[in-house]
């Protein structure tokens, strides 16, 4: 029978020590100061209730990277009352910041009068703040995404695209490993039968698209320990060259594997570069987690919010 000190037989209990805080834990996430300007969004490609619910679960976890964020959604091609057009959603965001502005204003000269401190705001920040929902660089997007801040009339401030960044290299691994064309973890040798020896990193976007995704790519090669090159995937016989390139230098068994997260792809393109290539494809990013760090951590450089930076971590 125990004691409330032990064990009866006198044998030492293991007691939990109190949580200290050091460099191997987990720091609270920064939350986002009173008054910060809403995240808008620019979701590319045709509007769907597949692409808005991506949209919605990337925001779900850049809300929790940066608790207190008022993140919205507005669609490049949007044009209905069902899905919110980039334009409308950043007229309107910029109106309720306003209004809160203002009351927030009033509220801090009433606590003045009160002789209570008031609290700390963000000084010189944007109504809005636009983050394009792309994983590189790509012209034709963001003439499109910043004609539509100009229209809107909001002041809103543009991010950049989201990459290249390590954790784009470690979303496209997992995605490959959940395909089963690439090993899941090199450093506990799981091998799989179908694992590609030769990787076609897909880009959208041109040349710039390309050379940003070769960056990730060389990331990507040093995680898998096999040639990885990118191709356009919306250039004429790139993935083709790409391919060909691969068998030349040895790799027998080759997969297509998109940089990019899925709304901007058209329907059917990855398809037809698959047969292109003659290869199995892995699925885009999608709401794969670190776009949403990433999607946070852009909002956050913006406004100069310190931020845990998101880092690239092995998958498990």
């Amino acid at each position: 029978m125990s004691t409330p000190t032990g064990p009866a037989n006198g044998l030492p209990v293991r007691m939990p020590r109190p949580r200290q805080p050091g460099r191997h834990r987990r720091p609270e996430p920064v939350a986002a100061p009173e008054g910060a300007p809403a995240l808008v969004l620019a979701v590319p490609g045709v509007p769907s209730g597949t692409s808005r619910s991506l949209a919605e679960e990337i925001l779900s976890i850049a809300r929790s990277e940066l608790p207190g964020l008022d993140a919205r959604i507005g669609f490049v091609d949007g044009d209905d009352g069902e899905f919110p057009a980039l334009q409308s959603a950043l007229a309107q965001a910029a109106a309720e910041h306003t209004a809160r502005a203002a009351l927030l204003e009033n509220q801090a000269a009433q606590s003045e009068d009160e002789g209570e401190p008031a609290r700390p705001r963000l000084q010189d920040a944007p109504a809005v703040v636009v983050v394009p929902l792309l994983a590189g660089p790509d012209s034709a997007q963001m003439r499109r995404i910043r004609q539509a801040v100009l229209a809107s009339g909001s002041g809103a401030e543009l991010t950049d695209v989201l990459g290249p960044h390590p954790l784009l290299a470690e979303g496209v691994h997992v995605k490959l490993s959940e395909a089963g064309l690439a090993r899941a973890d090199r450093a506990r040798l799981f091998t799989v039968a179908t694992a590609a020896d030769g990787i076609i990193l897909a880009a959208m976007g041109g040349e710039e698209a390309v050379q940003a995704a070769g960056i990730t790519g060389m990331l990507l090669a040093a995680r898998l320990a096999v040639p990885v090159l990118a191709a356009g995937l919306d250039e004429d016989g790139s993935v083709s060259r790409v391919a060909q390139q691969l068998r030349e230098s040895g790799s027998q068994q080759l997969a297509l594997a998109p940089c990019l997260i899925g709304p901007e792809i058209p329907d059917g393109l990855l398809d037809s570069a698959a047969k292109e290539a003659d290869c199995p494809v892995a699925e885009p990013l999608g709401s794969y987690t670190a776009v949403g760090k990433l999607v946070a951590s852009a909002y956050a450089v913006k406004l100069g919010i310190a931020q845990r930076s998101p880092q690239g971590a092995p998958v498990r």
